[in-house]
């Protein structure tokens, strides 16, 4: 009798590229770990992440605007790591995770609490990517 794997089992296979264009994205992002890990669990409103509530939260580095948080956001749903929230009305001002984000993510929580910091040349490279819309 074959076990048929449970859903917690079953994982989406990424190409190596998208996985590298994702994990620069979310290290180059001006949020830490923590909103991620939050996200794993739960949508977080743009409200909570913008301002001085996601200091507080400890979800980003710097005050941000709701502007400058939301393209934050909007940049890494563009590279596959997380979802706008929907509800019975239409499209929230909440964010989730994706599977490729509940992946990088649960990786990266077991080396610790923090994201590898990207070099220089990695930030170049993300904004590069961001501006001109590549895939890697």
């Amino acid at each position: 009798m074959n076990a048929t794997p449970t859903k917690k089992d079953q994982r989406i296979q990424y190409p190596e590229r998208t996985i590298k264009r994702a994990e620069l994205a979310l290290r180059c992002s001006p949020f830490y770990l923590k909103l991620f890990a939050e996200m794993r669990r739960a949508s977080i409103p743009l409200p909570t992440i913008a301002g001085e509530t996601g200091v507080q939260k400890g979800y980003t580095q710097r005050t941000l605007s709701e502007f400058a948080a939301e393209s934050g956001l909007m940049w890494l749903i563009n590279v596959g790591l997380l979802r706008r929230e929907v509800d019975g009305q239409g499209i929230t001002d909440s964010f989730r995770l994706t599977p490729l984000g509940h992946q990088l993510v649960a990786k990266w929580e077991q080396w610790g609490e923090t994201m590898p910091a990207p070099s220089q040349l990695e930030r170049l490279r993300n904004t590069l990517n961001r501006w001109l819309r590549l895939s890697l």
